[in-house]
């Protein structure tokens, strides 16, 4: 079972990043699917989170207005757009897997797997 992410890289700040995680088995069926980013400081930090129907998502308090996260269960892949990026957003992001009950799962302790993580730069 994996988490494989993609399409961080450089971007100039005010321009939109899109981040794709692709899960590698059918038995994240069930799991919500979130993304995580550690920057400086390096705290682990909940971006967004969508359920294993898509249908209920939640974002960061800090991010809401400039991210949306979308959920593929046909191809078994959830990706997270961020427009007007920040430099504040240059970090490492992280897919992860979360089978916790309670709505939302906001905390790392909350997700059993884990992709290997996608960095973003930001250049103003």
């Amino acid at each position: 079972v994996q988490l494989q992410a993609s399409g961080g890289g450089p971007v100039q700040a005010g321009e939109s990043l899109r981040l794709s995680c692709a899960a590698s088995s059918t038995t994240f069926s069930g799991y919500a699917l979130g993304w995580f980013r550690e920057g400086p400081s390096n705290l682990r930090e909940l971006v967004a989170v969508a359920s294993w129907t898509g249908g209920a998502v939640h974002y960061a308090d800090s991010m809401k207005g400039r991210v949306t996260i979308s959920r593929d269960r046909a191809e078994n892949t959830v990706s997270l757009q961020i427009n007007n990026v920040k430099p504040e957003d240059a970090a490492t992001y992280y897919c992860a897997a979360s089978w916790n009950v309670r709505w939302p799962p906001l905390w790392p302790k909350d997700y059993a797997f884990w992709g290997q993580g996608t960095q973003v730069t930001v250049s103003s």
